[in-house]
């Protein structure tokens, strides 16, 4: 999130709300009123106060993107019925200069009150979602702003329905329902849950973490999920040697895991937004919304404190590009699932079925050889939640900062344990100590860069010639870790799948008429990809056989051995039939497994102590 400085929000915090008008500097504070009469039908009205304004007109906006996302979202398109008037409730004129904003001459009095209603129906973290049941509010989604106000205070009361309570890392002021933000940007990443919230809450230390939860499933299977939660924040707490001092002394997780909700997490400086429509039933099978918890809490530490440069100050109506999302998130990847191993809510083979995931990736994915971690992280303006109705190439030229990170991050720790006898932990305490710790004014007070990572990472291994050839190597540049290396020594082996055809009958699939369609962009190097097969041609005959079901296209396969050619007849989306040969290959899929689980390998005692370091937990849970 973009930060500026707001000195006086100490003396606002104590202030009434009549008050605050006037104790409020450099101008009065920007009000927003929140009500729900249509939730049923996904409607808010909200109301904003813009006061004490110069003559000429006041131009009003949506954001365009939203913190913790990285392409645009266009919020506008979910506002209509704006209407704005004086405090005597008469009409302003309105004039549009594009999609995004209204310019509003204010009155006579110097005030605009500019009301709209949003319409929301989809509950996740970007978005807004509203119904009779609850609102899940993501601020920029929600609030419009106006140009050359956005050091002001801010205020918002909500109208809740009756039931409803309230849950945000705003800090409440002296009326119920009234918030306070220092600014715009604090306003602007704090998310805002409504409903029948339950909330659980603990100390550490001086500080209160809370869990404030909507689930409809037993109150025995939310109890048991923040005991599990607890459990990932003193873990990771562990990693860094302390938590964040929060703002205000509290952290809030806003747990919006009602049948509406869409999977998602999203970070914010004091608080997260965690959506799922799964129950919080910790089973083998999936996890996914305790991995959600563990990665979110990491960024309190990864992305909201310890900041990349570059998504300093951020703008609201752009793309905010950084060169750094293969650290930022992809880091957070790879310890939100290291944490949960370390807690044993992951057993060996969940975790190291993640660690085949991040090798297979790298290691199989066309992109990869072409555009390198920080050429990934740029790319985010078009993978993170971007719609395009054109068809993309994205199956060859990206790579998941996510997944890419991850791998990056296991590579750096291994290597760091085995040849200089230190960890990621201690890199990641290095730069907390450098770039998180000291804030001011909701701010780091140092944000970092590329060349910042590489030089904290020389420091700790004591070896800048080895920092500055892994950074080289594998954040600048394109090559591939030797995972296999680099795995032994935790005894760990990277085994190939040996598959005939698994890729090949990955890429098709059969429509409701028996056609053999190739489904996805066929992959450079793949068979398909050399003999000049296509997305959405259509597979007729292979090696002699009608291909008219999968069971066709596996008894086909079963008859072969990898690099056998054979015959294909394709009939092209242009209806266009045509013959050609085709080489049958191996899937390129491995799996990491203990190599005391692999034929003719053991686990030496090195291995297992180097194993056991990397895997315990550090808060000796």
């Amino acid at each position: 999130m973009k930060h500026l400085v707001f000195c006086l929000f100490g003396s606002l915090l104590t202030a009434g709300g009549p008050a605050l008008a006037q104790t409020a500097a450099p101008g009065a504070p920007v009000r927003y009123t929140v009500s729900f009469p249509n939730a049923v039908h996904h409607e808010a009205r909200i109301s904003t106060i813009f006061s004490g304004l110069p003559s000429g007109p006041l131009r009003v906006r949506m954001a365009r993107s939203s913190p913790g996302r990285y392409s645009l979202h266009d919020f506008a398109k979910n506002v209509y019925y704006v209407v704005a008037t004086d405090t005597k409730n008469k009409p302003l004129a309105i004039n549009r200069p594009d999609p995004y904003s209204w310019d509003v001459t204010p009155g006579a009095d110097g005030t605009v009150i500019f009301n709209y209603t949003l319409y929301g129906d989809r509950s996740d973290g970007t978005y807004v979602g509203i119904d009779q049941q609850h609102a899940h509010l993501n601020a920029p989604a929600a609030f419009c702003y106006a140009l050359g106000l956005e050091t002001r205070a801010c205020e918002v009361k909500f109208e809740p329905l009756p039931g409803w309570k309230i849950a945000t890392q705003l800090r409440p002021s002296g009326d119920k329902g009234n918030y306070l933000a220092p600014n715009l940007e604090y306003l602007m990443d704090s998310p805002v849950l409504l409903g029948a919230i339950t909330t659980k809450s603990w100390q550490e230390g001086e500080q209160t973490i809370e869990m404030a939860t909507l689930y409809q499933g037993p109150a025995t299977e939310v109890d048991e999920f923040v005991k599990t939660t607890q459990k990932i924040v003193r873990e990771e707490q562990a990693i860094f040697g302390e938590l964040p001092q929060f703002d205000f002394t509290r952290y809030t997780f806003l747990g919006d895991y009602l049948g509406q909700a869409t999977g998602d997490g999203m970070e914010h400086r004091n608080s997260t937004s965690l959506t799922s429509a799964k129950p919080l039933t910790n089973n083998e099978e999936d996890r996914s919304n305790l991995a959600t918890v563990a990665h979110e809490f990491f960024h309190a530490w990864n992305v909201e404190r310890i900041r990349p440069k570059d998504l300093e100050p951020f703008d609201f109506q752009r793309v905010n590009m950084s060169d750094a999302l293969w650290f930022a998130e992809g880091f957070t990847q790879y310890y939100g699932e290291l944490v949960l191993r370390r807690l044993k809510i992951y057993d060996d083979e969940a975790f190291f079925s993640k660690i085949s995931n991040w090798v297979n990736t790298r290691q199989n994915s066309p992109g990869a050889r072409f555009s390198s971690a920080v050429d990934m992280s740029r790319q985010a303006a078009f993978i993170d939640q971007s719609a395009s109705v054109d068809p993309t190439n994205k199956a060859n030229t990206t790579i998941s900062y996510y997944t890419q990170g991850a791998g990056i991050a296991l590579a750096l720790d291994l290597q760091l344990r085995v040849r200089y006898r230190t960890s990621l932990d201690k890199y990641m305490q290095a730069l907390w100590q450098e770039f998180g710790k000291k804030q001011e004014n909701y701010a780091p007070i140092t944000a970092y860069t590329i060349p910042d990572l590489q030089r904290v990472l020389g420091t700790v291994c004591k070896d800048t010639a080895f920092a500055g050839r892994f950074f080289r190597q594998y954040v600048l540049g394109r090559d591939q870790p030797r995972f296999t290396e680099l795995l032994l020594p935790a005894g760990l082996a990277v085994v190939p799948g040996r598959v005939l055809g698994a890729a090949l009958s990955r890429q098709v699939e059969f429509d409701d008429e028996g056609r053999c369609l190739v489904s996805v962009n066929t992959t450079i190097g793949s068979g398909l990809y050399k003999a000049g097969i296509d997305r959405g041609d259509q597979i007729i005959i292979l090696d002699g056989k009608e291909i008219k079901s999968s069971g066709d296209l596996t008894g086909v396969l079963r008859k072969h051995s990898p690099a056998d050619i054979v015959f294909v007849k394709v009939k092209s989306r242009g209806g266009i039939e045509k013959t050609m040969q085709l080489v049958l290959t191996e899937d390129p899929t491995v799996q990491v497994q203990a190599v005391e689980n692999v034929e003719k390998m053991t686990l030496d005692p090195k291995q297992k102590d180097l194993r056991t370091a990397w895997l315990s937990s550090q808060a000796g849970q």
